[in-house]
């Protein structure tokens, strides 16, 4: 699942997440013993200088983007026996993975050769060139549908029945300089692609909303995401919208609430249906994580020690989630996991020589391997995966 609330272009200095059930408010980790140990892998670059983790699936294999060269493009990736493997384009100068699922199946957005309607950036890479959601599958990429007379589309996770979901643009029109994301136009929905091929379903935003933005999806085929106007939801880059929604399988969308501010977004869903996500407070004006139940509706996880931001990533089905802690708009984050009702700086379970400071965790598998982007000595940006050592 593509969490999020981040920008894969950017060195990312805003979000985090983690929750549980029956928890009203997380707790801060003291200094007490430590619940294991993490080895640390820097997966390197597809030969530039950076690259991100953002999935991981139940065999350990990693998919991202990584940069080719200095300031050059970036490509996805998908790591398979300790090697970046490079999935190319559709044409076009940058492409993005997400997934994998346990088929190896991995979700792309990618630039074509083709410049954009209307000079829109949906990929949200800057060249201004048309987006497309794609699958990776059998070796080969392969482009999925469009909604009728949409331009662009992404594709940011697939789940372990072959279904894809993500953001498509429709032929709705709105006035220049209304929508949120800079140079959008047009509408764009939540959707999902397949099981079946070239099948695409547009899930409905809230009543009253215009758009959506799919960014979760379990083996049920519940849905989760963001809903709400084009002026007021971004489609690209760092996502947010003022209405966290559940999709339940047969495309029904319900409002998850929030916490009086005007952001709130719903960033994973594990098959208990647990939903972990981020909003904004009336209260202090931080983004506090959160956790919705079907028995005990929205839950206000709070923030990770002092930090201001505490934004959603990834929950797996023991109820454990990750994420990145962010003190404000200037300074690291800092990858953790939220494991027995507690915040845990990950950085604090690596062994004392481990040359990399994890700044966000983006996703964890039900084997506890963890993937995200750290800082090396050098300041580089890497992907990474943790993995339980004990």
């Amino acid at each position: 699942m593509r969490p999020t609330l981040f920008n894969p272009t950017t060195t990312v200095s805003l979000l985090a997440l983690l929750a549980m059930p029956f928890q009203t408010n997380a707790q801060e980790q003291q200094n007490t013993t430590r619940p294991l140990q993490y080895r640390v892998t820097d997966l390197g670059t597809l030969g530039g200088p950076s690259s991100i983790a953002f999935g991981i699936n139940q065999h350990g294999h990693v998919v991202g983007a990584a940069t080719l060269t200095a300031g050059g493009p970036q490509h996805a990736f998908f790591r398979y026996r300790d090697e970046l493997r490079d999935l190319g384009t559709l044409g076009g100068l940058n492409s993005f993975a997400n997934g994998p699922n346990v088929r190896d199946e991995v979700a792309i957005y990618s630039e074509t050769a083709n410049s954009a309607s209307r000079g829109e950036d949906f990929c949200g890479f800057g060249n201004h060139l048309q987006c497309l959601a794609a699958v990776w599958r059998e070796g080969k990429l392969k482009s999925l549908p469009s909604l009728p007379g949409g331009d662009n589309s992404q594709s940011l996770g697939i789940s372990d029945r072959g279904e894809a979901y993500g953001i498509a643009e429709n032929q709705t029109a709105e006035k220049p300089g209304t929508c949120a994301t800079p140079y959008q136009v047009f509408d764009f929905e939540a959707v999902t692609w397949g099981p079946k091929p070239d099948e695409i379903r547009q899930l409905p935003p809230l009543p009253g909303d215009t758009v959506g933005v799919a960014l979760a999806i379990n083996d049920k085929g519940q849905v989760v995401g963001t809903s709400g106007l084009c002026s007021n939801t971004t489609a690209n880059g760092l996502v947010n919208g003022p209405h966290a929604v559940l999709w339940e399988s047969d495309g029904s969308v319900k409002d998850l609430g929030g916490f009086g501010g005007p952001v709130s977004v719903a960033a994973g869903i594990n098959m208990r249906g647990e939903v972990v996500g981020g909003a904004i407070s009336s209260k202090d004006g931080n983004l506090h994580a959160f956790l919705w139940t079907k028995d005990t509706g929205i839950q206000d996880l709070g923030l990770f020690g002092s930090d201001s931001v505490t934004a959603p990533t990834w929950i797996d089905n023991r109820g454990e989630a990750v994420g990145g802690s962010c003190p404000g708009p200037m300074g690291n984050c800092r990858a953790f996991l939220w494991k027995d009702n507690t915040f845990v700086d990950l950085n604090t379970l690596l062994p004392k020589d481990t040359p990399l400071y994890l700044l966000f965790a983006y996703s964890i598998n039900d084997s506890g391997q963890i993937v995200g982007q750290a800082m090396t000595k050098s300041g580089e940006l890497h992907a990474f995966l943790a993995t339980p050592i004990d």
